[in-house]
């Protein structure tokens, strides 16, 4: 497929980003992204149907994806990197991980997964039902799983009128087969065979994905450090500060 496009930012070692389904890089790492490059060259390719990158010509593959992004690396001039991948991109990063140890400095996977869980498979089937339907329908779906209770609550009905439409304007046309990817996604044999140093951050307060899924794959990564944000799905709406500070602070140490 053709090339993924990509953005450059930054000073320093290079850190690789791998946003999520049915985002972006500047809608999934937007309001982290200045903290990032004063660290790091950031080099945030957007996914096939996604920002200004192509839509893939069939369905997704995990390790053609995998390995696109590497390219979209290497074609930016970066042969090796560290790695951050947030919800379905921590599959992507993971696989990368494994697939390209010799590229990999260290990794961060945020609001990861091995496998969708049978609550968190239904809202993922019903966020994919509700893409044909009325986009005013869909924007206040997904504003309502991927943010927190308490967040919302303090959303005045305007506010959140407000962020309900913004989603639906900005579906990206690659959503359909970002969410059918997650669907088949199982990494329970591939995250025993990460070799890079990991720290894994989960969202205690997910209405995406069921928090534990997060504790799942710290157990399964060897030798993995665990954190948690006390925020929904969308960290970096919530929390985006500490979640900076976790990226930076533990890439930084190692």
């Amino acid at each position: 497929m053709p090339g993924l496009s990509t953005l450059v930012r930054g000073t320093g070692p290079a850190l690789l980003l791998v946003h999520g389904a049915g985002g972006s890089v500047q809608a999934n790492y937007g309001p982290v992204l200045g903290t990032l490059t004063r660290h790091f060259t950031v080099v945030a390719p957007d996914l096939p149907g996604s920002g200004r990158s192509p839509l893939a010509a069939g369905p997704l593959d995990l390790e053609r994806l995998a390995d696109d992004v590497v390219a979209a690396a290497v074609s930016a001039g970066h042969d090796s990197f560290h790695l951050a991948g947030y919800s379905m991109g921590c599959a992507v990063a993971a696989t990368i991980a494994v697939r390209h140890p010799e590229r990999v400095g260290a990794m961060v996977l945020s609001a990861p997964f091995t496998r969708v869980d049978a609550e968190t498979r239904a809202r993922i089937a019903e966020w994919r039902s509700l893409l044909d339907g009325p986009r005013g329908v869909l924007g206040r779906f997904v504003l309502s799983v991927m943010c927190s209770e308490g967040y919302l609550a303090r959303l005045t009905p305007e506010q959140a009128d407000g962020f309900a439409e913004l989603v639906a304007a900005t579906v990206p046309a690659g959503t359909t087969g970002h969410i059918d990817l997650i669907l088949e996604i199982d990494l329970a044999g591939l995250l025993p065979r990460v070799t890079r140093p990991t720290l894994v951050i989960g969202a205690t307060r997910d209405r995406l994905l069921s928090p534990h899924l997060a504790r799942e794959v710290a157990d399964l990564v060897p030798g993995s450090k665990y954190a948690d944000l006390a925020c929904g799905h969308a960290i970096s709406l919530e929390a985006a500060a500490p979640w900076a500070d976790l990226i930076t602070g533990y890439l930084t140490s190692v």
